[in-house]
């Protein structure tokens, strides 16, 4: 079972009374398969060394404190799903280290001193690009200095997919073109998003196709404004259906309402479902969002989006 231990600087546990443990550091926001390999090095190694397998990462992200306090970060993994998912991967320990101005004045050394050695991390593994400590100044190759033997260390490569490294940066660009599928190629897995189902304009139900509002918990990346396939948990069932991101042009001028929308019509599901939390994996990208020129148009359209989702999943096994 995963232990969370949430720290900040100064921390005061005592190294003497923490288990000895292999340790991957990063942000790790998606927990894509470039972070995977990190991840799962460390376990492999916390096996062979009969020690503990941790993670050490942080929130919020560096950019909320570096850049004056910003608040809109949209994650694609937010801390709660972070912890997730790493708790499926079997990881034994996991350090949050709280991000704060004093923690980004710490010298590259300091860090190492109290978050690492500090902690009894007995081999650290990283990426290719970390780095740590005041305006990043520390980084793979003053790792072994700082480390004083102390630990060891192994460093992961980048790993490429069609000659591209695997980011988060890349992953935020493809939701940018809506490109879900390749998101879940290089995650490992479907992006998703957790929302509570709202009270809509209910416009839906007179078409013939009735849809759930979500409002999506504001820390969540959500792809472009489009209609998707997805795939949905709520009341611990899964539905299958399709979803709209966007302004719904048919209905509004686009300088009536700049509220964006989430909104997903579930198949052969008709349960009262206002006020509970849902959670959608986005899994394949339909069209862009459009103004039509009636209702029946419109109408013909959703017929096709439909078909074309039922396709899609009766061809997947997952």
């Amino acid at each position: 079972m995963l232990q969370v231990i949430s720290l900040c600087y100064p921390q005061h546990l005592q190294k003497i009374k923490q288990e000895e443990a292999v340790a991957a550091i990063g942000f790790f926001d998606g927990i894509h398969k470039g972070h995977q390999k990190v991840i799962k090095e460390a376990q492999v190694l916390a096996k062979q060394q009969n020690r503990k397998s941790a993670v050490i990462t942080f929130s919020p992200h560096p950019s909320v404190v570096l850049n004056n306090n910003k608040q809109d970060v949209h994650y694609l993994t937010p801390l709660s799903e972070k912890q997730s998912i790493l708790a499926d991967m079997g990881i034994d320990l996991l350090y949050i280290i709280a991000f704060d101005h004093t923690l980004s004045q710490l010298s590259p050394k300091a860090f190492i001193d109290h978050f690492i050695i500090g902690l009894n991390i007995k081999h650290l593994v990283t990426g290719f690009d970390f780095t740590y400590g005041h305006k990043g100044k520390g980084n793979i190759h003053t790792l072994a200095a700082d480390a004083a033997g102390c630990f060891e260390i192994t460093v992961i490569d980048k790993l490429e997919n069609e000659n591209e490294k695997v980011s988060s940066t890349r992953i935020r660009e493809l939701l940018v073109q809506g490109n879900v599928e390749k998101v879940t190629e290089l995650m490992d897995r479907p992006l998703t998003t957790s929302g509570t189902v709202i009270e809509g304009e209910k416009r839906g139900r007179t078409i013939g196709y009735p849809t759930a509002n979500i409002d999506p918990d504001q820390a969540y990346a959500i792809p472009k404004a489009a209609v998707y396939g997805v795939k949905v948990w709520v009341k611990e069932h899964c539905v299958y259906g399709m979803a709209n991101i966007g302004y719904k042009p048919t209905f509004h001028d686009k300088n009536e309402s700049s509220q964006l929308t989430v909104e997903v019509h579930l198949f052969d599901f008709n349960q009262a479902i206002y006020g509970e939390q849902v959670k959608i994996e986005w899994r394949v990208f339909i069209r862009e969002e459009q103004k039509f020129t009636g209702i029946d148009a419109l109408i013909n359209q959703l017929k096709q989006d439909e078909q074309r989702i039922r396709q899609f999943f009766s061809l997947i096994t997952d």
